[in-house]
């Protein structure tokens, strides 16, 4: 019986456009090598270390500004890596809303101190407080650990475990966009699902549930 469930948070619940985004780069300020470093879920190089927590979002506008063209501002490079984030589908409010009625609600995301707080922003905006609809939110660059290593995935059940005690980990629904993840959420004992950008969320988890 499923007593948490855990999102990840983009492609899950926040679609995301990566190629708006590399082409912000190229164009807006000059940067050539988010092209290769940017993925859908799994980051490389300086985003890489930006999403575990190894360098702090000035220490990232900083290198990031000598990829780009000369006078290139953080605002502007804050303002092109925006242009990740779409937006959230009106259904998942209310999904999420309703599930919250019924489960515990957490979230487990690799992240990063540039996009995270326009996320928070934007679940602001439709009247889901991130602090109110989650009980937790587990953040890889604040934990310092990346999914899919399973330290990440032991730290979130073990403060679940504590949260919303008593739950054991299969009891625990987690749902990711990343195959790989989800791979490895099993492997830690959770159950798991994929959900795919544009996959309809509502429909798998009333499968999983059922």
């Amino acid at each position: 019986m499923t007593k948490v469930i855990i999102f990840d948070l983009g492609g899950v619940l926040i679609d995301l456009d990566i190629k708006s985004c590399i082409d912000a780069c190229r164009n807006d300020i000059g940067c050539e090598e988010a092209a290769r470093l940017l993925d859908p879920c799994h980051q490389k190089g300086i985003f890489q270390r930006l999403e575990r927590g190894d360098i702090s979002r000035d220490e990232f506008s900083r290198e990031i500004l000598s990829m780009c063209r000369p006078g290139t501002t953080e605002d502007e490079v804050a303002k092109a890596f925006g242009k990740l984030l779409v937006g959230v589908e009106p259904y998942k409010v209310e999904l999420l809303k309703e599930l919250s009625k019924h489960f515990d609600l957490y979230l487990l995301s690799n992240n990063n101190a540039l996009t995270m707080p326009q996320s928070w922003d934007m679940f602001d905006r439709l009247g889901i407080p991130m602090g109110t609809i989650f009980k937790k939110q587990f953040l890889s660059y604040e934990m310092h650990m990346l999914k899919p290593g399973d330290e990440i995935y032991r730290a979130a059940i073990r403060d679940i475990s504590s949260l919303s005690s008593p739950v054991s980990p299969d009891e625990m629904l987690f749902i990711d966009d990343s195959p790989i993840n989800v791979e490895a959420a099993i492997r830690n004992g959770m159950r798991s699902i994929c959900c795919p950008q544009g996959a309809d969320l509502r429909k798998l988890l009333t499968e999983a549930l059922s």
